[in-house]
């Protein structure tokens, strides 16, 4: 049965508040200060951002410089409104269990203290949980889940079916998103910088030959090729690979500003397919000013 996003970070905690870790968070509170037993009542405390450390499992690695950027002119101006979620360490420190893009942001804004709920968990539940956290706000990008998934699988010898059901995502989108590992680097990389999509990589999957994996690649970022295209490619279906690649990518230059040039004075997409011997030209029209603004340059040819 396929699942959604219905099982919550809350729904998460709650798991580990039944484990053992919850007997011994108890016996350790009897000892504790009231300022400390407060923190670890699941209520919001103000921490000073020096004693913070990232997540050194965190999943997510990117994180784009202009969604920073915005996100720290908001808290100048009006705070964190969702507090970060912490583990208190043996030695006073505390690292990010969810939340590292707020922790990050609010330093560039040069907030001293930043509002965080502060947990006790083991390594592998705070590795669960940011994976569980940066899954459901869709923060990683496919490589990224892939590799977080398949550490959770290494490590603790999680099946498919484990890493679904903790997750809260089908079995086989768990399998799909692994299977992208196993493509070459190069591919990889690719779209781990947006330059393919997924659904490109999938499709590449089936390509043994890695050189082959590559060239795809390649033929699809410089011809911005469909996942259908790349589809059709792979599978020698119509139109054959011979026809696409001819339609796609052997131009000349001079065809090639040919249709550049009837896109600035058209003002619309113009496409150019085959070669300077045989092909076809199409424009498009978006709305009725397109076509009005055609029609024009047509009207004028024929006058």
């Amino acid at each position: 049965m396929k699942r959604g996003l219905g099982k919550g970070l809350d729904a998460l905690f709650s798991i580990y508040e039944d484990d053992e870790i919850k007997v011994e968070e108890k016996k350790e509170k009897t000892k504790e200060t009231n300022k400390s037993a407060d923190l670890h009542n699941n209520g919001v405390s103000e921490i000073d951002i020096r004693m913070i450390d990232p997540n050194k499992n965190q999943p997510r690695k990117r994180f784009d410089a202009n969604s920073l950027k915005e996100l720290s002119e908001s808290i100048k101006q009006h705070g964190v409104i969702q507090p970060i979620i912490v583990n208190e360490e043996p030695n006073g420190r505390y690292t990010i269990i969810a939340g590292e893009r707020r922790f990050r942001a609010s330093i560039t804004a040069g907030m001293k203290t930043i509002p965080a709920i502060v947990r006790k968990y083991t390594e592998r539940q705070i590795k669960e949980i940011s994976l569980v956290e940066n899954l459901q706000r869709e923060d990683l990008n496919p490589i990224e889940a892939a590799k977080a998934i398949r550490e959770l699988m290494t490590e603790y010898n999680f099946t498919q079916e484990t890493v679904a059901d903790r997750i809260g995502k089908s079995r086989p989108l768990v399998a799909n998103t692994l299977r992208l590992l196993s493509l070459t680097p190069e591919v990889i990389a690719m779209i781990e910088s947006n330059k393919i999509s997924a659904g490109h990589g999938k499709c590449l999957v089936a390509v043994e030959d890695k050189q082959k994996q590559i060239e795809l690649a390649k033929m699809v970022v410089e011809n911005k090729l469909t996942v259908r295209d790349l589809e059709n490619i792979i599978r020698n279906d119509k139109p054959s690979t011979k026809t696409i690649i001819r339609e796609k990518i052997i131009q000349s230059v001079e065809l090639k500003e040919l249709g550049h040039r009837m896109q600035r004075l058209f003002r619309t997409k113009v496409k150019i397919v085959g070669d300077d011997k045989k092909g076809k030209i199409s424009i498009a029209y978006f709305n009725q000013d397109d076509l009005d603004r055609i029609c024009s340059f047509i009207d004028k040819l024929e006058r």
